[in-house]
């Protein structure tokens, strides 16, 4: 499958060069893509490490979780099957010293893979309900000046009521204003379903993407001055993301005693605004898989470099021997 460039080093007369994958029109600035990760684990799951520090090997089969498609047709996503996926996430595993076997009796893990694109909700702006509201709030207060203007033309001046001076007039509700009323009435209750609706939506991806910590902590925030925080989570869950979830279950406890055991979890996400899925997995697995098998107690935002060259001072190596 397409893979994105990994960044190669070369060390020539000191010169540290970073190869650069070119980027697509419209894609991305360097340090817009970011990768979200985030990672939990059962408190009975601690790796082992060997002499030299890395950890002790483990192995795992793959599953097949399942495909979360979108609301619209996209190659990059829909044309992958699910060996390409495995194929892609299996190096990032081996950094990490877990590796694949087809020997159920020697396997540790059953590592469950979910991958796809979420289905965000209208943003609250753009909503025909917004645009509703906003109408009928428009229309409500057109109304409400006429009346009022209709109140004082129709006014007859001072007239004494015993001693006090008093407006004369016949209070007649206006028929304009009723209807902008029961129209503004209706277009409140419309929007307060939408707001329901769109907050299930991003609770819902909240949680299928790993930002239920950032969602829990800022729970209490509208209404504060930090309330921007809220927002910042709100505008990542309201744009379409890419994501992968790994989940890695007790594969002898499956097997042997048919009981399901998570042992860890690492979900991982990059918007998709300017990103092709298939070109980005790679990167993405290998940005997030510093946390397989680890806890990142809670959201993680870690950039995905496009590639950049460093120049360093120039040294010389003395001289080189011509060849015979």
């Amino acid at each position: 499958m397409p893979r994105a460039r990994i960044s190669t080093l070369s060390a020539v007369l000191g010169f540290c060069v970073l190869s650069a994958a070119p980027s697509s029109p419209g894609s991305p600035a360097e340090g817009d893509i970011v990768t979200v990760v985030a990672s939990k684990v059962d408190a009975s799951y601690v790796r082992s490490r060997l002499p030299n520090g890395s950890f002790k090997p483990e192995y795992y089969s793959f599953a097949d979780g399942g495909h979360w498609s979108g609301t619209v047709r996209d190659a990059s996503l829909d044309d992958l099957a699910f060996m390409d996926i495995a194929r892609t996430i299996v190096p990032p595993l081996q950094s990490q010293n877990y590796l694949p076997t087809k020997d159920a009796s020697a396997a540790n893990l059953l590592i469950m893979v979910y991958w796809g694109r979420t289905r965000t909700p209208e943003h609250a702006n753009d909503s025909v309900a917004a645009a509703n509201l906003q109408g009928a709030a428009a229309n409500r207060a057109d109304a409400k000046s006429l009346s009022e203007h209709q109140f004082y033309n129709n006014s007859n001046g001072l007239a004494p009521i015993g001693t006090i001076p008093c407006v004369k007039y016949t209070a007649a509700p206006s028929t304009d204003l009723t209807q902008a009323d029961n129209a503004m009435a209706g277009a409140l209750a419309t929007s307060a379903a939408e707001n329901r609706s769109r907050d299930q939506a991003d609770a819902l991806n909240a949680s299928l993407l790993g930002y239920d910590s950032w969602w829990d902590a800022t729970a209490g925030f509208k209404g504060t001055p930090l309330e921007h925080r809220r927002e910042d989570m709100l505008n990542e869950l309201e744009h379409d993301r890419y994501f992968v979830v790994l989940m890695a279950y007790d594969f002898q406890m499956m097997w042997k005693q048919k009981k399901h055991k998570l042992l860890w979890e690492t979900r991982f996400s990059v918007q998709q605004r300017g990103v092709e899925f298939d070109k980005r997995l790679s990167a993405m697995a290998m940005d997030a898989s510093r946390y397989f098998g680890q806890d990142s107690h809670g959201l993680v935002h870690r950039d995905l470099p496009l590639g950049h060259v460093d120049i360093g001072d120039l040294k010389s190596l003395g001289p080189v021997a011509a060849a015979k």
